[in-house]
């Protein structure tokens, strides 16, 4: 199974929603909260290209994106490949 890694903050409904959608899969993933490790925001937005909102999502060091995108990545089909590799 892939290495799934995740930004996130308390309190924020996408990442909420991205943990749900992992969760239901059945995948273990990595949590960094920012919010209480606000040392990890910096290293958090270089591997995310500049990305600096939460959550961001990491699946074998591959940058997914937020949400969204990973939703949109299920809606297409390619998400649990991506958790297969």
């Amino acid at each position: 199974m892939s290495r799934v890694e995740i930004y996130t903050k308390s309190f924020c409904p996408f990442c909420t929603r991205a943990k749900q959608l992992l969760d239901a899969k059945g995948v273990d993933y990595q949590e960094y909260r920012i919010d209480s490790q606000p040392e990890l925001r910096a290293p958090m937005i270089e591997r995310a290209n500049g990305g600096y909102t939460v959550p961001q999502i990491f699946i074998n060091d591959q940058h997914i994106g937020g949400c969204d995108e990973m939703i949109a990545l299920e809606t297409q089909g390619t998400l649990d490949k991506l958790l297969a590799a």
